[in-house]
């Protein structure tokens, strides 16, 4: 370990050619901190004496750095703070009323000049007058922690500096002992937003300054415990554990594991040798097996939780406890509506519970550390960990990565101490399963050397950057957001090149494992196509999985001036360079409601499959270290939505990678009346932290037996609860007004609709279809807007009437197009109600998708005062590329609740194959045609309502509620930062037709 430290202090003592001299300003200097600093070491839990020095601090704010040769006067015991105010530490002074937060996600908010930032720098001054308690103060030493403040700091105590540092998102210690005296104390923090460090920080976040996590005074007792390095390998072909341990501190040092008998007195650092505990169980992201260890030395005991694990490569597989690891995970980023960055244990673990509940079992920590306690947490639950560094220069890709940091030496220092303060808090954790250097920050030669610092400092743990393509220095190959066929081309037979790369180099690349560092863009309502990504992670053995991104929407909690609540994106506060509704993109809401999406993430990332085959039930385990022990099968047989019988099947269990056929029950398969469909579940036996026993972690369905079809007569009397206008639409039904059907093409947009991130299929271009993308390329939705669809006008061609209904026909066009829509409304009267049969027909040389087909019903409001009940698919709204979390049954719903409320409005709510729906006093059945059935969609404002306004707030007030029947949506994709709508799920112009029934 010792190695590890020097290696990285050697760094900090390279020139870095500061540009500013001792007591002046540090904004320009690019140097990680001043060597007051304290050596980086492992985040521990120790008995010896510490305090909080979080809570309310004396705070104001400049608006540029005031700089002060020498000692600022508000570090001195005398100064008059009058007129400065109160603020929360951990916190950002911008949530908490100054000055306001700033959203870019690859732009920087100021000139491109490095290493200087503007003079209009927000300056924060901090001051906390404390005493220091006497457990504390009778320690040999005494140490002052920061674990995180945006972005540079100078801390003075009692008046004298003792040191400044940057790395926001990572912990600085500095050595007080000499700077405080009994009684009251003055501490003085002055938080500059920007400084040179900014430029390694241009994360796709909020930029939010201020000390935003814990500052704790430590006492190090004489004799103590300086840190420690533990290794806990297991040997997956015996079962048996090898504890290696490296402590700095003061010798004797006592060993000790109690679970496995184990305890080790080492009297100096040469007696220490790696132990041998016999059999272990393994630690897993499914069995996350901990054993409790503490280190005594004559001054301090450490206590650590380790978990026995062995991370290798061989060949292109990535290997934990000798088996494939597959990442079925989330990038997350911290973010809390109201506190930005600030940790809430509470919230934190409401997040980790609804990730294993939808099985999430990894976690990249983009793009930079999290709190330390976050990651005691997935030891404690469960989740392989991506560590990442803080850093990312993305901003440099505006100017042709020209000074980018990455590649100029006078930067080294900065990045092998920021890696290094990275690897030395999070080494002890079993949950970290790769360092990652940072996060687009292009590529050169100081990402080599952190690569090569990581290689030789840990060893058990592979290294990952994305953006090394070429593989000169990275374990693992990684992408993000690539397209299917880019997949299949770099696991299969190539077709295409390896991405940026030459063919040595692809060719190594293709050697290695396979990771999806990002894909997945889950933004508004999206992402589509996981399950057609999930078969290729199944299929290829050197594809071990990815990252969707990401976790959460990073809306600020904030409200208009009348004091209406909403979720602010970029632009929101008055930024003048922001990215809009770009931070807007996680599987669930910023209150914490878990996304539509979430569920179909769920749905294909059962850990347990079930799926039918003939009159057997196949049940697959997908888990990496855990066999089916734990869950039983229960199955239900439900009539046109109604269980009618249910019981149980027996469950052998399934090792891991295994798979099993149980024979499905005879009654199961017995025809009835009604739609019959099988609904088989695996639930959980027990409690797990995370869910309680009855949890149903896997389901399928299969439809066993169709409705019978009912010929019925044409019955004229139904005509007399039917009022038609004179141009052939339905005005009244049964009483209740009704307007409508009027065609309509158009959807409110969604993120992936109305952004171009890459190369759309739209397009017979090569050049836009091979993975590479076309930033230039216009998106779905502009295509849509310049063809006119948000706009259509119809004109009725002719009204024919009989005794037993109205046939009308419309020709839909838009203005100063020649393209258009001829449809068919055909209304009859029969037995069992007012039926109408649809039928589209499109003329004219298209070019462009269609956002939906289908029609258009106007409601009073008064239909949405009690529940809608529906049987068709459900509970969420689907789409064809999303579709695995939707099954077929009888749902009922608020007419409200059938909506997301989307941080900016867009298409939400519709639900594919209807059988029948009851909204208010109105029924409607559907009639199968031609093997299709409509989808529905209710919501109190029109597409064209949603597709204008920015918040939810903005809505008009309605006096309607609009009834959409669609024959067809187009699929929703991950356009906005990945790869289009696949073509079979895009929604071309198209004749159809379909039958409802009004009742």
């Amino acid at each position: 370990m010792a190695h590890g430290i020097g290696t990285i202090m050697e760094a900090r003592d390279v020139d870095s050619g500061s540009l500013w001299g001792s007591g002046m300003s540090h904004l320009g200097d690019v140097r990680p901190g001043s060597d007051t600093r304290c050596a980086p070491r492992a985040f521990l839990r120790s008995d010896a004496a510490s305090v909080s020095l979080n809570g309310p601090w004396q705070f104001t704010v400049h608006a540029s750095d005031p700089v002060d040769a020498g000692i600022p006067a508000f570090a001195c015991a005398d100064f008059d703070t009058t007129g400065w105010s109160a603020i929360s530490v951990p916190g950002h002074w911008v949530l908490q009323g100054h000055g306001s937060p700033i959203y870019t996600n690859v732009r920087y908010p100021f000139p491109i000049d490095p290493p200087y930032v503007p003079d209009e720098n927000p300056t924060g001054d901090y001051r906390l007058v404390f005493t220091v308690p006497s457990d504390v103060a009778a320690t040999e030493r005494v140490r002052l922690r920061f674990d995180g403040v945006e972005s540079l700091a100078t801390v003075w105590l009692n008046g004298e500096e003792i040191g400044w540092f940057t790395g926001s998102r990572l912990p600085t210690e500095f050595d007080v002992t000499d700077h405080f005296v009994a009684g009251d104390n003055v501490l003085a923090v002055r938080v500059n937003q920007w400084s040179a460090a900014s430029y390694l920080e241009d994360q796709d976040q909020w930029w939010l300054p201020g000390i935003f996590r814990d500052v704790t005074l430590l006492g190090r007792p004489a004799g103590g415990v300086e840190d420690a390095d533990v290794t806990a390998d297991f040997d997956p072909d015996t079962g048996t554990g090898t504890l290696t341990v490296e402590v700095i501190g003061t010798y004797p040092v006592t060993v000790s594991l109690p679970e496995l008998g184990l305890t080790q007195t080492w009297s100096g650092p040469g007696d220490a040798a790696p132990l041998q505990v016999g059999v272990v169980q393994a630690w897993s992201a499914e069995t996350p097996r901990l054993y409790d260890l503490t280190l005594a030395s004559p001054g301090e005991t450490v206590a650590l939780r380790v978990g026995f694990r062995r991370i290798e490569i061989i060949r292109d597989r990535l290997l934990v406890n000798g088996r494939p690891l597959t990442f079925r995970g989330v990038n997350r980023h911290e973010s809390h509506p109201d506190l930005g960055r600030v940790f809430d244990e509470a919230f934190v673990v409401r997040d980790l519970h609804l990730m294993k509940r939808h099985h999430i079992n990894a976690i990249r920590f983009a793009h930079q550390p999290p709190h330390p306690r976050n990651l005691e947490l997935c030891d404690e639950l469960g989740f392989w960990v991506v560590g990442e560094c803080d850093l990312e220069t993305h901003g440099f890709s505006d100017i042709d990565w020209q000074d980018n940091p990455s590649d100029d030496p006078q930067w080294r220092p900065a990045l092998l101490d920021r890696i290094a303060r990275t690897v030395e808090r999070d080494k002890n954790h079993p949950c970290v399963v790769l360092w990652s250097l940072g996060n687009e920050s292009g590529t050169g030669r100081n990402l080599a050397e952190m690569a090569a610092w990581v290689h030789d400092r840990d060893p058990s743990r592979p290294v990952h950057y994305e953006g090394d393509y070429d593989g000169a220095y990275t374990d693992v190959y990684s992408r993000m957001y690539p397209t299917l066929e880019e997949i299949r081309s770099l696991c299969d037979q190539q077709t295409m090149p390896v991405y940026e790369t030459g063919p040595a180099e692809g060719a190594r690349q293709r050697a290695r494992p396979f990771v999806l560092c990002e894909y997945a863009h889950a933004m508004g309502n999206g992402p589509g196509a996981l399950a057609d990504y999930e078969e290729l992670i199944d299929r290829y053995d050197r594809l071990h999985g990815g990252f969707v991104w990401e976790w959460r929407d990073h809306g600020l909690r904030t409200h208009t001036p009348e004091g209406i609540e909403f979720f602010g994106y970029g632009g929101d506060f008055g930024e003048k360079v922001h990215d809009g509704t770009f931070i807007m993109d996680g599987l669930v809401l910023s209150d914490g409601t878990p996304s539509p999406a979430l569920a179909e993430l769920a749905a294909v990332w059962v850990p347990v499959r079930l799926t039918f085959d003939g009159s057997d039930l196949v049940v697959e385990n997908r888990r990496h270290s855990r066999g089916t022990q734990d869950l039983m099968l229960t199955w239900t047989l439900d009539a046109d939505g109604v269980a009618v019988d249910d019981g149980s099947l027996p469950l052998p269990e399934i090792a891991p990678g295994g798979s099993a056929r149980i024979a499905l029950p005879a009654p199961s398969l017995a025809v009835g009346p009604g739609e019959r469909w099988l609904i088989v579940s695996a639930s959980l036996t027990g409690d797990e932290p995370w869910a309680e026993a009855g949890f149903v972690v896997s389901t399928a369905q299969r439809r066993v037996a169709e409705a019978v079809p009912r010929r019925v007569a044409t019955d004229a009397a139904v005509l007399a609860a039917a009022t038609f206008g004179s141009d052939g639409s339905l005005t009244s039904w049964r009483g209740l007004a009704v307007r409508g059907p009027q065609l309509e093409l158009w959807r409110a947009p969604t993120e992936n609709d109305r952004l171009a991130g890459q190369g759309s299929y739209e397009t017979a271009d090569p050049a836009l279809t091979n993975g590479r993308g076309d930033p230039k390329a216009p998106s779905s939705a502009s295509r849509w807007y310049t063809r006119g669809l948000d706009r259509l006008r119809h004109r009725i061609l002719s009204v024919e009437e009989s005794t037993t209904g109205r046939v009308q026909r419309v020709r839909t066009m838009a203005a100063a197009g020649g393209v258009g829509v001829d449809s068919t409304f055909t209304w009859t009267a029969r037995a069992d109600g007012l039926h109408l049969r649809c039928v589209v027909v499109p003329f004219g040389a298209w070019d462009c998708t269609w956002p939906r087909l289908g029609v258009r019903f106007d409601l009073p409001a008064s239909v949405a005062e009690g529940d809608v009940s529906w049987f068709g698919t459900g509970p969420r709204e689907s789409y064809s590329d999303s579709s695995a979390a939707a099954r077929v049954g009888r749902f009922r719903s608020t007419l409200d609740d059938l909506d997301v409320v989307y941080a900016r409005p867009q298409e939400t709510g519709h639900r594919p194959g209807l059988r029948d729906l009851q909204v208010g006093p109105l029924t409607i059945a559907t009639v199968v045609r031609q093997g299709r059935r409509p989808g529905f969609q209710l919501s109190r404002h029109t597409a064209q309502d949603l597709s204008v306004a920015g918040h939810p707030h903005e809505l008009p007030t309605s006096e309607n509620v609009y009834l959409y029947l669609d024959l067809a949506q187009h699929g929703l994709g991950s356009r906005s930062c990945g790869p289009d709508v696949l073509p079979r799920h895009a929604l071309w112009p198209q004749a159809g037709e379909f039958e409802i029934v009004l009742r």
